[in-house]
């Protein structure tokens, strides 16, 4: 087989499976949707408020105010050249969504902008407009794109420098939303972080949904009357696996499942009676998918 051959089928395997028309319909439709709230949560709550957001968007905001452009023509500008950079590192679908969901964003605050805020009392549109763009940047990307660079550039930057993802955007926000004190007023600025926290902790409720799954960790000997219970009593099925204690070198089973968070009491009852002395881990999780997750009838 020659070098050509081998590259071609190399490129063969890793090449990506087009989405179904169905799939990427909802996609586009979710990241619309996504993209337009943000632009409600700005244009009509923070805003005509002079409450800013994180990250581009924030310095966006700023530059709008002083210039006296429109907000959207920012935001797109600015966001350019984040949507080059993520084509490259992170990949051809992530920078495709991130540009289109951009795109309406800016279009949704130009066509917005004109409509008058839906509240004056600052708190209210902070607490608000926190939420709805919250609930909007959440859905675009749990659909697989982002309305803000500050994310790209924290990829890039957590490369050579000795911080996390995390860590790196929230030096970047505390010194944008830092910086609304002198453009606006040092309580709008107060307002602008208490505005981006709403926002945090509502796209992370938006990314990873209210079920708030836990996945279940459990060894013990008496693994089958356990088993068992939880089948019959929760209605969630089990997975035995074998485990070895590196220690003892004693075989054992190991349980595994996942429960809700509202089951997680009764599974613990469920353990302790059949098991005092068993090792139980409960930890949370993303999102689950597939298998037999669904929760069974109980009798």
């Amino acid at each position: 087989m020659s070098l050509t051959e081998q590259h071609e089928l190399v490129n063969q395997k890793v090449r990506h499976k087009r989405l179904p028309f169905s799939k990427l319909m909802q996609r586009i439709l979710l990241i619309t949707a996504g993209a337009v709230l943000m632009g409600v949560g700005l244009e009509i709550f923070l805003v005509p408020n002079n409450v800013i957001d994180g990250g581009i968007v924030g310095v966006s905001i700023m530059l709008s105010y002083i210039t006296g452009w429109q907000l959207g023509l920012f935001i797109f500008i600015l966001n350019i050249p984040f949507f080059f950079i993520g084509y490259k590192q992170i990949g051809k679908t992530f920078a495709f969504s991130t540009l289109y969901g951009i795109l309406i964003l800016s279009v949704t605050t130009t066509l917005l902008h004109p409509v008058p805020p839906l509240t004056n009392d600052v708190l209210l549109a902070t607490v608000f407009g926190g939420i709805v763009l919250g609930i909007g940047v959440g859905m675009v990307i749990r659909y697989g794109g982002s309305l803000d660079g500050t994310e790209i550039l924290a990829i890039l930057a957590n490369k050579k420098l000795p911080f996390s993802v995390g860590e790196i955007i929230m030096f970047f926000n505390l010194f944008i939303l830092g910086s609304a004190g002198f453009v606006f007023s040092w309580d709008r600025a107060m307002y602008s972080l208490l505005a981006y926290f709403v926002a945090f902790k509502t796209i992370d409720v938006t990314i990873t949904g209210l079920d708030e799954s836990k996945s279940v960790w459990i060894i013990s000997d008496n693994f089958q009357e356990i088993g068992d219970a939880i089948i019959n009593r929760l209605g969630r099925g089990v997975t035995y696996m074998k485990g070895e204690g590196a220690f003892s070198g004693d075989e054992k089973k190991v349980i595994f499942c996942v429960i809700n968070r509202l089951e997680e009491a009764k599974l613990k009852d469920i353990v302790s009676e059949n098991d005092p002395a068993a090792f139980l881990a409960v930890a949370d999780i993303a999102e689950v998918r597939g298998g037999r997750f669904k929760k069974r009838d109980i009798h």
